[in-house]
């Protein structure tokens, strides 16, 4: 295996011949020198500029490897990642999941869920209580999903915020549901009259 530096710098463009005599030739984004992996980063085989086919090489089962261009300016070192705050991610996502499935479970409707998407959207602490919207453990909204079905103080700041995403969102899916309606009733009415001049 002639050519393999003891590294690889990230940003690297470096060209190696697989064992199946395919050449391989990409942007370095991570060597392992312990396992002798290179990760490569190469323009995408569906042609879209903004997609990258990504290759893992063992480069103890090349036949030739050579540096293309080198890295000029050397690369920051990576900082560190928060653990801590990954693990709260992660926990903060499984408990959501477990929440909506829960929710799908009690017989949530379809305009259940997407208020509660809509709410989620500026607010954090929203949460199922079996098919009931808990938002902050302050406000809470019943089946189905009406203005009128918003449970909490009336006085308090969060319940008239609450009051008026609701409402918001009521009238863009009243608005949806009848361009949906008109589209479906001129995709009708443009067949037809398109039959009448046929004829």
């Amino acid at each position: 295996m002639a050519g393999v530096s003891d590294c690889f710098a990230i940003g690297s463009t470096v060209a190696c011949k697989t064992c199946y005599n395919k050449v391989i030739e990409g942007e370095v984004q991570a060597f392992d020198p312990q396992t002798k992996m290179l990760v490569l980063r190469c323009p995408a085989s569906n042609n879209r500029p903004s997609y990258s086919n990504v290759y893992i090489v063992n480069l103890s089962l090349v036949s030739d490897v050579q540096v293309k261009k080198e890295v000029s300016t050397p690369q920051e070192p990576m900082k560190a990642l928060n653990l801590q705050r990954i693990n709260n991610r992660v926990r903060e996502n499984i408990e959501q999941k477990r929440c909506l499935i829960a929710a799908v479970k009690a017989g949530v409707t379809q305009e259940g869920m997407m208020l509660f998407q809509t709410i989620s959207k500026t607010i954090n602490e929203v949460t199922w209580n079996g098919p009931n919207i808990v938002i902050m453990n302050q406000v809470t909204i019943t089946p189905p999903y009406k203005t009128e079905n918003i449970k909490g103080d009336n006085h308090s700041k969060a319940f008239t915020h609450i009051r008026k995403v609701v409402d918001k969102h009521l009238r863009d899916t009243q608005l949806r549901n009848k361009q949906q309606e008109a589209e479906k009733l001129s995709g009708v009415g443009g067949s037809t009259v398109m039959a009448q001049t046929i004829q």
